[in-house]
């Protein structure tokens, strides 16, 4: 986990092993006790405060490096709808006062442990959701940390990680970009490719033009799928046209829009769904799958309190998967299509580093196209 004041004084002697770059602020690989003076970095923690924004900037002093350990100095950083729930302390889990919020980063590598061999100062790195899901199936010690939950996240201007817990990433991708992978981007990925098993020709129906939608589309686009995308307005639909989409489907104008989605599939369905919206919509969604389709349980952008009857399963011989993100193997396939493909993610948005609250309150009003991101360290 990345170092703090907590753990360091100001001005100490430190026994320093590692390979530095000059943004470290320390440039001699040594193995002897040296004098440092330590910057003074910021960071956004979460604090609930009556009245306030609970994402407070901080400053902090970074600790010293594992032998294992590499720093970033992050980039780029975006958002998810688990951010606002974090900030909120409405997430799946407590969020511990204090903790560095978001999954999603994007940096320079500019100092590694002494054991380290993956990366190099130099290096362009993102995040991984889930540190310690390599691969295959997930268990319970493989979703045990979740950045920016149970343990701290990339909204700092330096992240420490493990180097097995960080993954390259290609010169086609800005960092802002790169930053939108992590978590949305993997989970589409996951949605589409690992558990939705999808085929060319196979129609894919997305909710929303949300971070995990968009994804979703370019990759279903990608794979040689035909899309229907909803949404409640005729401008991000067009967009979402312009993007590949096939058919969009406004929910205002068709409230019942699972019936639209059978007319436009001529009764048979979509193939594979990616439900984002959770118990308000899983109902319609279940009625608009194919037989022997696949549902990617995603989101819980209509609540958790609602409930859904599962009962259509049955008769459409359906499968519903529950979708946490994606391993580090799921990433690296993820960033070949990406490059293979030359697929450019979308950013609505790009706040500086001060405006993390506004971006915040962004997510909340739900009005942004694709991703939002926050720029760090410039």
């Amino acid at each position: 986990m990345p170092g703090d004041a907590r753990s360091m004084r100001a001005g100490a002697d430190v026994g320093l092993r590692a390979r530095c770059g000059p943004a470290w602020g320390f440039c001699e690989n040594v193995a002897s006790t040296i004098k440092i003076k330590e910057p003074q970095l910021k960071r956004y923690e979460i604090h609930l405060q009556p009245g306030q924004s609970s994402m407070q900037c901080r400053e902090f002093v970074p600790g010293e490096l594992g032998e294992h350990q590499v720093a970033v100095a992050i980039k780029a950083v975006s958002f998810n709808y688990r951010d606002l729930l974090a900030s909120d302390n409405t997430y799946f889990v407590p969020i511990a006062p204090g903790r560095v919020p978001c999954s999603d980063g994007a940096g320079e590598v500019v100092a590694v442990g002494s054991g380290v061999s993956a990366f190099k100062p130099g290096d362009r790195v993102a995040t991984t959701f889930f540190p310690d899901w390599k691969s295959g199936p997930a268990d319970a010690a493989s979703l045990s940390r979740a950045l920016g939950a149970e343990i701290d996240g990339a909204l700092t201007e330096r992240f420490v990680a493990d180097q097995s817990e960080l993954i390259g990433i290609p010169d086609t991708l800005s960092f802002a970009e790169a930053a939108t992978l992590p978590c949305a981007g993997v989970t589409a990925w996951n949605a589409l490719h690992e558990a939705g098993s999808l085929k060319p020709g196979q129609t894919v129906l997305l909710l929303g033009t949300g971070g995990v939608s968009i994804a979703g589309l370019q990759f279903a686009k990608a794979a040689g799928a035909r899309v229907i995308i909803t949404s409640s307005s005729d401008a991000k639909l067009e967009r979402a046209r312009q993007l590949g989409a096939d058919h969009g489907i406004n929910y205002r104008r068709h409230v019942d829009w699972e019936q639209e989605v059978m007319r436009i599939t001529e009764g048979r369905g979509a193939d594979v769904i990616l439900e984002v919206g959770g118990p308000g919509t899983l109902e319609r969604s279940l009625r608009c799958v194919r037989v022997g389709g696949r549902i990617a349980y995603i989101g819980v952008l209509t609540g958790m309190a609602a409930q859904a009857n599962p009962v259509m399963l049955i008769p459409k011989v359906a499968s519903i998967h529950g979708i946490f993100v994606g391993s580090r193997a799921m990433f690296a396939a993820m960033l070949d299509a990406i490059r293979c493909h030359g697929i450019k993610p979308v950013i609505d948005r790009e706040y500086a580093f001060d405006e993390v609250p506004a971006a915040i309150e962004c997510m909340r009003s739900a009005t942004h196209f694709g991703k939002l991101v926050a720029r760090v360290g410039h």
